[in-house]
């Protein structure tokens, strides 16, 4: 949109030695396994970063469309281990932000969720439904699926892939997903309605980079129910390392509500698994009708307004009610 536990480093052991000859000195440390080194890639995500959030629109596949100019901006962003139990680490995602009078803005951002070997995935099945998706043994062995939350820990997208380090560069693709608008398009009144979109995460010298590959589609022109393409989207998200913001009211933040969004991860997870999926309502231009009050009494717990138990309450209450599908 999170469940830390520490996992000792996996070492080959060096052949035995022949009787006769005297034993050769043992590798300073031998090469981790393929898992491990996941494992590492996706825990190198965590940090202090300056995020440059690129997205543009660049191939128009209707006539009547005019793609969108290039929407740079930029922020100071944290991410914390807050679930890692070997297979499944989950990565949150904090704003801070911070003017030149020393004050904060803290917004807690999206989430992702990585598991080893899934046998499902929760993928976007079109308007206010999402879907528990059989991954097929074959597929599955040695992959990782990453599921990507909103700011609510409502879901957003997930996909299946592998990491590589070919061609001296390590990073993970997913396969083409079915996703939700996001709020930049959500706001405003498009002609498409979901993206087709894949996934990559790359390490860098620096830090490490996501990129997105979608392709925005519209409603079915015709009776074969098929969306229809209207525009490329090519998205960079860079993540440098840095040292030079405070990143405290962030971990205050989290400190202060982990509790609470515990609760409500749960009730989340509760909800998918009563039905193998997820009906979750949206309001025009808005998104999902959980993500403003569930925001909110996160701030009202920090703030000591609401208790942790009284908020969880009241968001289990307001996701059972939202996750209603309605009669068919």
């Amino acid at each position: 949109m999170t469940r830390v536990f520490l996992i000792a480093a996996a070492l080959l052991a060096a052949a035995p030695a022949l009787a006769q000859t005297p034993p050769e000195p043992a590798p300073a440390q031998a090469p981790a396994s393929r898992f491990e080194r996941d494992r590492q890639a996706i825990l190198a995500q965590a940090g202090q970063w300056r995020v440059r959030f690129d997205m543009r629109e660049t191939v128009s596949f209707r006539p009547d469309y005019e793609p969108l100019e290039e929407k740079l901006s930029a922020g100071d962003e944290i991410v914390r281990v807050v679930h890692d139990d070997g297979t499944r680490i989950s990565l949150q995602h904090i704003l801070v932000m911070g003017d030149d009078e020393g004050n904060f803005h803290v917004i807690k951002h999206w989430r992702q969720d990585w598991v080893y070997e899934p046998e499902t995935v929760l993928t976007y099945a079109g308007p206010n439904r999402w879907t528990l998706t059989a991954v097929p043994e074959g597929e599955r062995r040695g992959a990782w699926s990453q599921t990507v939350w909103q700011t609510d820990d409502s879901p957003r997208y997930g996909g299946v892939g592998r990491w590589s380090d070919d061609h001296g560069m390590t990073q993970w693709t997913s396969g083409p997903t079915w996703r939700p608008l996001a709020r930049r398009d959500a706001i405003r009144d498009t002609p498409y309605d979901r993206y087709l979109g894949s996934n990559r995460h790359a390490l860098t010298p620096a830090g490490w980079v996501h990129i997105q590959d979608n392709m925005k589609m519209g409603p079915a022109q015709d009776d074969d129910g098929v969306p229809t393409a209207i525009v490329q989207e090519d998205v960079i998200n860079t993540y440098r390392k840095v040292d030079n913001y405070d990143p405290a009211p962030g971990d205050a933040y989290w400190a202060a509500t982990k509790d609470y969004w515990a609760a409500v991860r749960a009730a989340w997870d509760q909800a998918v698994a009563a039905s193998g999926g997820l009906y979750l309502e949206e309001e025009a231009n808005r998104g999902a009708v959980t993500g403003k009050p569930l925001m909110d009494w996160a701030v009202d717990v920090q703030e000591g307004r609401l208790t942790t138990g009284a908020a969880a309450d009241l968001a289990r209450a307001l996701i059972a009610h939202a996750t209603a599908a309605p009669a068919e």
